[in-house]
């Protein structure tokens, strides 16, 4: 942030002064905090730093004068104003060399100058600038605030933030992911800050990366977040008082964010409740009103058993997809059942690892709580398996294969599907995959095509083909089994 406080600089340019600079000219770009008169020789215990100080050199001759510029220099006062014509006609040229060699700029005072009136100077100046930093802190607070009420939310708070401290904003989670950025520049810095964010704890940590003064801030919140806020130059009183507000701000969002997606997650878990004691048009009438459609029937019912911990992860990344129609999940007991996209929600739950999940056979909406428990009983499997994913088809099938003689079911399977295989081996079609993945979706032309990549009319040509190949008719519940336990023999050898 650019320092709006009177400058050495500015003070000189104030004509009817008659200020002269005497030495160091380059370090007149120091800021003025105050103004302080004193013939102390060691006036270092009555200074903060940042001073402007005036003297008449009272004390002082070439002897002493040395010891007294680096005395102010380790006080550290932004420079010196000496009056002449009264103890010194000129300023001792052994306090001019010194302040020279080290830097300090000092100022030659002229008689007809009282220090009163540099001490107005300085004075209207850091009130003028008291007031713009306090009007500057205002609007920010109100631009901030104006964006948090209205429908910017937490992420059109960190992009209003950074165009007020003129850098760049993260807002990040417990574990330092990035949950919102003011631009996309940002994010990498991200990763210069991983080792600073580790280290703090609660309160405020300020840091360097690159050109950027870095300030971290943690949220008043119960899920740990941090505000990283970069900026070339270090933040002015307004700039802290503006990051001060969106931390507040961002906090109160937050936390009633959480509570909103905890009530979402509890009428979610209800809405499963509902549907698994059958009261199926209760629920899906339900769904409609609050996110406007329920996903396409037959369902496949995805279950998701592991910890505590993991089924929370999982339910964290889905909150921001059950907003569509493709989508719902809630919880049930120790498990998270999903319908819809169930193939979004299985790999999600690979990629947090230690979740087990069984999927159903496709249902209706009716026969909802067969298809939840075909999807329990495979997650248990697939749990003790330690697998991530287990079909209660395959689960099925496996079972019956198990009482049936390997050498039997395999001549079985060689003599059904052999006409099959030999029409795919001429490259005139995909007769066994097809059949595989048809009779994986029940029937359902819409899904298997889909699931094919191929139209539907297609698939119905490619099942019109299995029927003419083997003499057998599809339609029939028999010979549907007797083609899935087939390709099953075949796929176990």
């Amino acid at each position: 942030m650019d320092n709006m406080a009177l400058t050495l600089a500015a003070l000189v340019a104030e004509r009817p002064l008659g200020l002269r600079v005497r030495a160091a000219e380059a370090g007149l770009g120091r800021a003025i905090g105050w103004v302080h008169p004193t013939e102390l020789t060691d006036p270092q215990a009555f200074l903060e730093g940042g001073e402007l100080l005036l003297t008449t050199g009272l004390a002082l001759d070439e002897t002493t004068s040395p010891g007294y510029i680096r005395r102010l220099v380790d006080a550290g006062v932004a420079g010196l104003g000496f009056g002449v014509g009264l103890s010194h006609e000129s300023i001792p040229r052994s306090l001019v060399d010194t302040a020279e060699e080290v830097g300090l700029p000092v100022l030659e005072v002229p008689r007809k100058t009282p220090f009163i009136a540099i001490t107005r100077a300085v004075s209207s100046a850091v009130a003028a600038d008291e007031y713009a930093s306090l009007v500057r802190t205002g609007k920010g607070q109100q631009e901030l605030t104006r964006t948090a009420v209205g429908k910017g939310g937490p992420g059109g708070v960190v992009r209003k933030l950074a165009k007020l401290v003129d850098g760049w904003v993260l807002l990040l989670d417990s574990s330092g992911a990035i949950t919102e950025a003011s631009s996309a520049s940002a994010r990498p810095f991200a990763d210069e800050i991983r080792e600073d964010l580790a280290r703090l704890r609660a309160g405020t940590l300020v840091t360097v990366a690159g050109d950027y003064e870095i300030v971290l801030q943690t949220l008043d919140t119960r899920a740990r977040g941090v505000l990283a806020v970069g900026t070339p130059e270090p933040l002015d009183a307004a700039g802290q008082h503006i990051v001060n507000t969106a931390v507040s701000l961002l906090s109160l969002a937050l936390e009633q964010n959480r509570e909103h997606i905890g009530a979402l997650r509890l009428l979610r878990s209800g809405l499963c409740d509902l549907l698994a004691a059958g009261h199926s048009e209760l629920a899906t009438r339900t769904m409609k009103s609050l996110w406007g459609g329920v996903p396409e029937a037959p369902w496949s019912v995805l279950v998701v058993a592991g910890t505590a911990g993991a089924r929370r992860s999982l339910a964290d990344a889905l909150d921001a997809e059950v907003t569509r129609e493709k989508l719902f999940f809630g919880e049930s007991g120790a498990f998270v059942v999903a319908l819809g996209d169930v193939e979004a929600v299985a790999r999600q739950a690979s990629r947090i690892g230690g979740l087990h999940a069984g999927l159903s056979e496709p249902v209706s909406t009716v026969d909802f709580p067969a298809g939840l428990r075909q999807a329990k009983q495979a997650a248990e499997v697939a749990k003790a398996e330690r697998s991530p994913l287990v079909r209660f088809a395959e689960h099925a099938g496996r079972g019956f294969l198990e009482m049936v003689d390997s050498q039997a079911a395999q001549a079985f399977a060689d003599s059904l599907l052999a006409p099959l295989r030999q029409h795919d081996e001429t490259g005139r079609g995909e007769l066994v995959a097809s059949l595989t993945c048809w009779l994986e979706h029940h029937g359902h032309w819409d899904l298997a095509s889909a699931r094919l990549g191929v139209h539907r009319h297609t698939l119905r040509n490619r099942m019109r083909k299995v029927a003419e190949l083997t003499g057998r008719d599809l339609d029939s519940p028999g010979v549907r089994a007797e083609f899935w336990v087939a390709l099953q023999v075949s796929a176990r050898t």
